[in-house]
């Protein structure tokens, strides 16, 4: 941009700041430590612009980036507040679907999906599987929080968003063994929601698709990609949530690489959950 130009554009960002804040230009310069008149000059056509020090000082006592003033960028917020809400750290309880994700998902209707669960995904569980899982965190409030999540899974499977989901292959094995996490699973109980894993990835085809990778070759965190609004990396205690564009594209891209290197399409899945149905006693 030429330096001319670029004056311009600092002169027009500037009185559009003040306006927005409603300051004076008198209230400015004492905030600045300036004179009246060195904030006029900032502000009369034909002055060039000033030097990084006054306009840092400027963007500062406007609670404005220097960088949208010096028109280096096209968002007048701090880079902190930038930063502030394009990356959020919120607690994650040990529960079925919260608040916040139960949020996120209404967010996000009408928008593809794409998930990465820690175990098999909530909305596909049966209710004996969650009673299992949950209890032993929940204690006696169980049971009230598996009925109010199953209306928010009800609500979810009845939205207009397409899931993808994505599992690694040895989560169903452990899980039709039950070993490893799912030791001490009862057979029935693995029976049935094997059944149903297959009943629904049978009538949701396409809006639900579901995919498994050979982690030996491909690995992914717990991640769900909330179309192109929010992308969130479960750790645990905490969800880490990205709302700025680059970030979710690029964990988009992620989930389109377990997706290519799927060692079972969305189209096989029902095929390899029988296979695994028919091995639990």
């Amino acid at each position: 941009m030429d330096k001319r130009d670029r004056a311009d554009l600092f002169r027009s960002r500037l009185a559009e700041a003040m306006a927005t804040r409603a300051i004076t230009r008198a209230a400015l310069a004492r905030a600045v430590g300036v004179d009246r008149s060195t904030l006029s000059q900032l502000l009369a056509p034909g002055t060039r612009l000033p030097n990084a020090q006054l306009a840092a000082d400027v963007a500062q006592a406007l609670g404005i980036s220097a960088d949208w003033l010096l028109g280096l960028t096209g968002r007048p917020e701090p880079v902190a507040d930038l930063l502030a809400t394009s990356l959020t750290v919120t607690e994650a309880p040990r529960a079925l679907i919260d608040e916040t994700i139960f949020a996120w998902h209404r967010e996000a209707a009408g928008y593809k999906i794409r998930h990465v669960p820690a175990t098999l995904p909530d909305m596909l569980k049966t209710r004996a599987v969650m009673e299992w899982e949950y209890r032993p965190q929940l204690g006696r409030t169980a049971e009230q929080a598996i009925g109010a999540s199953e209306d928010r899974l009800q609500w979810m499977r009845q939205s207009r968003s397409d899931y993808e989901i994505a599992l690694p292959l040895h989560e169903l094995a452990a899980f039709a063994g039950g070993t490893g996490y799912y030791d001490g699973l009862p057979p029935d109980i693995r029976a049935e929601q094997l059944d149903r894993l297959i009943q629904l990835t049978d009538q949701l085809y396409p809006a639900l698709r579901l995919y498994l990778f050979d982690a030996r070759r491909v690995f992914s965190a717990p991640v769900t990609i909330f179309g192109p609004l929010l992308a969130v990396i479960y750790l645990g205690r905490h969800y880490l949530a990205f709302r700025d564009s680059v970030r979710v594209q690029q964990l988009s891209q992620h989930f389109d690489w377990l997706v290519k290197e799927a060692a079972f399409s969305a189209r096989d899945v029902p095929a390899h959950l029988r296979t695994l149905r028919a091995r639990v006693a």
